[in-house]
């Protein structure tokens, strides 16, 4: 493993305008410093649990509760037939007072809130702790920057790991408290990577079955060689790292008390569906075919979609393009229908 790369002396809360450019991971050391709830944390657990409780204005929030045995593992349970963790609702308040009484447990359970809306559940909290994106323009914009809409999303706990995962939005992760260790893989390393069911998961994403704490190189040989691809980086309070869309990454909380906010925007049109639709599709449909016909629809697919241009559609009158006309939030519209009505009559 290689550590992230790094860009210091940064003014708090100003983003560098290149940084989409590489479509490479940057960690940015003291982005937030400027937050009070970064101060706040910085003073003790308490005054960090204590600031965020007067930004809370009374939402519960979702939980995922893991005995002492998971070690902070988010992840499915010994046969694969569940998860290793239940799930509850409660007062936020209540939570940080359990996490404080828990602090000194050697081996406490683990209790995780992940990807919660900090508008629904600390409403207060963006007023003196948010960051501004306007510099996040596209790539050979110039100077001409449009900050994307993104959504902030509060990630709180106590130790935590969750799995190597994808996110398809672009990522911007703050730590406001407690410190986090970032692992990454590239997004060619997929085969690397044992990745688990994609219709069945812990949170959403498809996960890595590999522990990185405990890597079972008999189990998993390939792993080896995702870890020489891998980056790492720890970050603390008032830290921030980028993580371009599509880049495999592992979050682990490291302490007893930890806060994270994200900012996550994609840089398509709303219209457009999630990918992982296209997968799920393809598996239905092709993966299992006669290898030649696989063969003829990777072609079809390199025509129409991986390699194509202005000339793909040319030769068909505007008028008449249909779907191969540019897409539109229309255009989305009339094929999504299409499509629900052609599974509908399976």
């Amino acid at each position: 493993m290689k550590p992230i790369r790094e860009i210091k002396d940064l003014v708090p809360g100003r983003l560098p305008s290149n940084l989409l450019e590489a479509a490479q991971p940057v960690v940015l050391r003291g982005l937030v410093s400027h937050w009070p709830a970064v101060r706040e944390a910085r003073r003790s657990d308490r005054a960090a649990v204590d600031y965020l409780h007067a930004c809370w204005r009374g939402a519960p929030v979702a939980i995922m509760t893991g005995p002492p045995e998971i070690d902070g593992r988010i992840f499915y349970n010994d046969d694969f037939t569940g998860m290793n963790f239940g799930r509850a609702d409660a007062p936020l308040p209540a939570l940080m007072e359990e996490l404080l009484k828990l602090a000194e447990v050697e081996r406490p359970p683990c209790y995780y809130v992940g990807s919660t809306t900090v508008d629904t559940c600390l409403p207060a909290f963006r007023a003196d702790n948010d960051l501004d994106l306007s510099p996040l323009g596209t790539p050979g914009s110039g100077g001409n920057h449009v900050a994307p809409e993104a959504l902030a999303s509060v990630w709180l706990g106590n130790r935590s790991r969750i799995a190597p995962h994808y996110d398809l939005p672009d990522n911007i992760a703050c730590i406001a408290a407690g410190h986090r260790r970032f692992t990454l893989f590239p997004p060619d390393q997929l085969a690397n990577l044992y990745v688990g069911p994609i219709d069945f998961t812990p949170a959403g994403q498809p996960v890595s079955l590999v522990d990185l704490k405990h890597p079972d190189f008999e189990r998993f040989p390939r792993f080896a060689q995702a870890l020489e691809q891998a980056q790492v980086a720890e970050l603390g309070p008032g830290d921030a790292i980028y993580i371009p869309s599509m880049w495999w990454h592992q979050v682990e909380a490291l302490d007893a008390f930890n806060v994270l906010i994200n900012y996550w925007w994609r840089q398509s049109p709303a219209h457009m569906d999630p990918p992982l639709f296209a997968l799920m599709l393809a598996l239905l449909t092709m993966r299992d075919l006669p290898a030649p016909q696989r063969e003829a629809w990777r072609g079809i697919f390199d025509h129409y979609v991986f390699n194509a241009d202005a000339a793909t559609a040319a030769h068909i009158p505007e008028h008449a393009r249909h779907a191969l006309a540019p897409l539109t939030a229309e255009g989305a519209g009339h094929l999504r229908g299409h499509l629900i009505q052609r599974l509908r009559q399976r």
